[in-house]
């Protein structure tokens, strides 16, 4: 083989090489860049959620970053108010809740032993969930020292909380600016389309996101006062994530947002898991035909298979973060798809098998 035939095969082989650097190069720089970039997401989702109010100030004559700058600050003075004024409870109660959580398997394995006659060993499932007390005692010294000295002592999470302000700040107020500027690298045929699924995803994720949130802060506020009424045991942390997961979380949000407060209540008192089951199906029922159907009417459904598997998936791509804004994306993704998808009429045996349905 003389050198003539060589080189078409040494040329391939420096391209391949070449194409493997750069993918690993690209490949490098996304993982680097993994964390800003799930900032950047936040920042857009908590943009569109302020776009409702945003508007409301630009219709009242009032400069779009202003409004932006109002609505920003408003909900920066509402969590910081809120932590000053729980966020001590809070932290302290989640430090006595993560101490008590090997008395609370001892409990529920004695109860079960004797109800079920089961022969569960308790310190075995301690063990196994890593539930032991070296593995506990760091982590409760971290939150009883409350919100302020975890901040204090991870600077970076002031970095993360700032840069999500600043960009959701200027996603909000330079929104027409940023739709225009993408827009016109775009050709006037693609340009429509881009346009329709901006304002696809401003208003269908933005109101999902919007409806979500103010459901959660609706079911937290209501489990909370009434796990305080009752005397559940840390009651702040258990009402928030009954509220929280019963909402960001679908299908199991709200029996997991149950189930969770039901087992640290029963070592403390049998009686209050019944009040706890009890109350969470009447407020169900109140939330949904009477809370959900007037905060959600601008949002769309998802099936919720769905919205189960864009939970699961967002968890695994991004961590817990991902759990919550997995549901918004993927809203936004099948309004997209609804608007520029195209259905066709069903044929005579599935049209008449759709109306046994």
């Amino acid at each position: 083989m003389n050198l003539q035939e060589t080189k078409p095969w040494r040329n391939l082989i420096l391209l391949a090489l070449a194409l493997f650097a750069i993918y690993q190069f690209g490949l490098g720089i996304l993982s680097n860049l993994s964390g800003f970039l799930m900032l950047i997401l936040l920042a857009w989702l908590i943009s569109i959620a302020m776009e409702p109010p945003v508007a409301w100030f630009e219709r009242r004559g009032y400069r779009r970053g202003l409004g932006a700058g109002a609505v920003l600050l408003g909900l920066v003075v509402f969590v910081i108010g809120f932590l000053t004024t729980f966020g001590g409870m809070l932290f302290s109660q989640l430090a006595a809740a993560v101490e008590s959580a090997p008395t609370v398997v001892t409990t529920i394995t004695g109860w079960l032993n004797s109800t079920f006659d089961l022969a569960l060993n308790a310190e075995q499932i301690i063990t196994r969930l890593n539930l032991d007390s070296s593995s506990l005692t760091p982590l409760a010294t971290n939150l009883a020292g409350g919100f302020f000295g975890i901040v204090s002592s991870i600077l970076t999470f002031i970095f993360d909380f700032l840069t999500i302000l600043v960009f959701a700040f200027y996603l909000s107020a330079e929104a027409p600016k940023v739709k225009r500027g993408i827009a016109s690298w775009l050709k006037p045929e693609s340009q429509k389309v881009f346009v329709t699924i901006w304002d696809i995803a401003v208003n269908k994720t933005g109101g999902f996101v919007v409806s979500r949130l103010v459901l959660a802060t609706v079911s937290a506020a209501a489990h909370v006062l009434f796990f305080w009424a009752i005397g559940v045991p840390y009651w702040l942390p258990l009402g928030l994530f009954a509220g929280i997961t019963s909402q960001f979380v679908p299908t199991i949000g709200t029996y997991l947002g149950i189930a969770v407060p039901a087992i640290f209540s029963l070592g403390n008192d049998a009686l209050d898991v019944i009040w706890i089951v009890a109350f969470a199906t009447v407020y169900q029922q109140i939330e949904n035909y009477i809370l959900s159907p007037r905060v959600s009417r601008a949002t769309m459904d998802l099936h919720p298979a769905v919205a189960l598997a864009s939970v699961f998936i967002g968890h695994a791509m991004f961590g817990p973060i991902g759990a919550v804004i997995g549901i918004p994306i993927v809203a936004g993704v099948i309004a997209v798809i609804d608007t520029y998808g195209k259905r066709h009429q069903l044929i005579d045996s599935l049209h008449l098998e759709q109306e046994s349905d």
